[in-house]
């Protein structure tokens, strides 16, 4: 009996012993602790990182124009100006929703000129009271006459065509000609800034206030699109004048009156400054009555 006993008490510790070793093992492959409170093990998903893609030119161009033009009275700053220029340099047709394909640049010149008048059409992308963004198209032939842009920068894109552009700043000091009516305003010497042809792609072209030929005039030789950034826009307060060109010896300058408004520049100075650069006479007029513009609503890619 004792045998028998010790053989159960034998067995019985085996058994016990299994059965914490058991446990031991359950414990492991769970990962758990003594007492039920171990730390759970937990796998890590790896979650791959996409590079967002780079928003749109157009959205890029207007994000630039809302940090860069402050509002009239100001002229932004040298790298504002190369900032929203560079954006403008890498944009296409194909930003604004054009194509060469599209029925108005395969217009000709017969077609063109069977439209009498010439109707220039302006779309405006966005405008706000800082800047506005529109583009212009141009038949063949048609002309945007000379006129300014007082107080405004302004970068014009050449998106599709060709055209001949002749642009003027002031020259300085100011000289007036001589033999205009006293209720005329007189005709006033300017500096030829650009007098040549651009065909897309082009370079932005950007004016200012003063300088990079604020005066300018824009005639179509094919179909164009034409994309401006103006900062400000013109508004009532601020519309533009038009003017008539005329060759430097169609007028003499009249010393009097440069003398007296502006203490004036003797005529020599002016024929020294004429060998120079080239110089000619702008006179305001009226808008020509046979200019016709009409708006068209923009259809290309929105501005969120």
């Amino acid at each position: 009996m004792k045998l028998a006993a010790d053989q159960g008490m034998s067995n019985g510790g085996s058994g016990a012993k299994r059965r914490r070793d058991a446990k031991e093992k359950g414990r492991r492959r769970s990962g758990g602790g003594g007492g039920g409170g171990g730390v759970v093990r937990r796998t890590r998903k790896r979650v791959l990182l996409r590079t967002p893609e780079p928003a749109p030119l157009l959205q890029r161009l207007f994000a630039a124009c809302r940090d860069v033009f402050r509002g009239p009275g100001t002229v932004p700053a040298p790298d504002d100006v190369a900032l929203i220029r560079a954006i403008l340099d890498e944009m296409g047709p194909g930003d604004v929703n054009l194509s060469a394909e599209q029925k108005f640049f395969k217009a000709t010149d017969d077609d063109a000129a069977l439209q009498r008048p010439l109707a220039i059409t302006r779309t405006t992308i966005y405008t706000c009271t800082n800047f506005s963004i529109v583009i212009f198209f141009l038949p063949p032939t048609a002309v945007i006459p000379l006129h300014n842009h007082p107080g405004m920068t302004v970068f014009s894109k050449l998106l599709l065509g060709s055209l001949h552009i002749k642009s003027y700043d002031w020259a300085q000091p100011a000289v007036f000609a001589a033999g205009s009516a006293p209720d005329d305003r007189p005709a006033r010497l300017a500096e030829v800034v650009l007098d040549r042809g651009f065909s897309a792609p082009s370079d932005t072209l950007v004016l200012y206030p003063a300088a990079g030929g604020n005066m300018h005039r824009f005639t179509a030789a094919t179909p164009c699109a034409l994309l401006d950034v103006l900062g400000p826009p013109y508004s009532e307060d601020r519309d533009c004048t038009y003017y008539q060109d005329f060759p430097y010896d169609s007028h003499c300058a009249g010393d009097d009156i440069a003398q007296l408004r502006h203490g004036g520049m003797e005529m020599e100075d002016i024929e020294s400054i004429n060998g120079r650069r080239r110089l000619e006479w702008l006179k305001e007029t009226a808008m020509p009555e046979d200019l016709e513009m009409y708006e068209m609503q923009y259809r290309g890619p929105p501005i969120l």
